[in-house]
């Protein structure tokens, strides 16, 4: 992983009121620090439903422990007449850090093209957010053009256009193995990562491409998050079920850390 600091992050989709995410991050606060495990060499992330933001940054605060923050989508728009979407700016005043953008959930359910998902990476990078660029491949675009082809395209349109790169993340899903209890072998993440590691390289300069960090995600849990991060290409995990759970969840961190350092 060079020196890229490795970066556990946990999407929790549509799940989890406000009261279940206290229960979870109280948890978590536990598993990772009070238990014992070390888990300071990985930077750790949860992302929740907009509703459970304010409520996990004021517990993040209180429990003070190093649990960064994310927020699963953003609007293009900084503000305006757009009913139902939320503004980056509105993020950065909660201290949000990450957020994702272009999951394949959002690509599918709510139709976002290539040139949505670039214009809310400018609005993440207009607020001071950090983007976890997400990229990934269905079944029947991985049998008619392989497997890096998808992920690379979608990669280089998320990041073009822009007058200057902040910092950004790109996590690799394939969208087959996501939820369905598949799971790319950590031989065919590693080549896709580093596949899209070369394109960011030729694109804008070996030295992003270095410091650039990409992830994997698709069904990860603890028993499986070892192959993954064994590769010097695949630099964390975008985790989804799994982070649902506190032991599963701070087990994936702490693993990571023994395999990784």
């Amino acid at each position: 992983m060079a020196n890229r600091v490795p970066f556990i992050a946990g999407n929790w989709k549509m799940n989890l009121d406000h009261q279940q995410a206290i229960a979870l991050v109280q948890k978590l606060a536990w598993t990772l620090n009070e238990a014992g495990h070390d888990y300071q060499g990985a930077e750790v992330a949860v992302f929740p439903p907009f509703t459970d933001l304010r409520t996990v940054q004021t517990l993040i605060d209180a429990e003070k422990f190093e649990l960064a923050l994310g927020a699963q989508d953003l609007s293009k728009h900084d503000s305006g007449a757009y009913t139902g979407e939320i503004s980056g700016a509105f993020l950065a005043k909660l201290d949000v850090k990450y957020v994702l953008i272009g999951h394949s959930e959002r690509r599918s359910y709510h139709n976002e093209d290539d040139a949505v998902v670039q214009a809310k990476t400018a609005a993440a990078f207009r607020h001071g957010l950090v983007p976890v660029i997400c990229v990934g491949e269905t079944l029947e675009e991985l049998e008619a053009e392989g497997a890096s082809a998808v992920p690379v395209r979608q990669t280089l349109a998320a990041l073009a256009g822009h007058d200057n790169l902040g910092e950004f993340v790109i996590a690799y899903e394939p969208v087959w193995a996501i939820g369905t209890g598949k799971v790319a072998t950590p031989e065919e993440a590693a080549n896709v990562c580093g596949k899209i590691r070369e394109a960011i390289a030729q694109q804008y300069g070996d030295e992003l491409a270095g410091k650039t960090r990409i992830l994997y995600g698709g069904s990860v849990k603890a028993n499986n998050v070892a192959g993954f991060l064994k590769s010097v290409e695949v630099d964390g995990v975008l985790v989804g079920g799994a982070s649902l759970d506190a032991d599963e969840f701070s087990g994936i961190a702490r693993f990571q850390k023994h395999i990784a350092l």
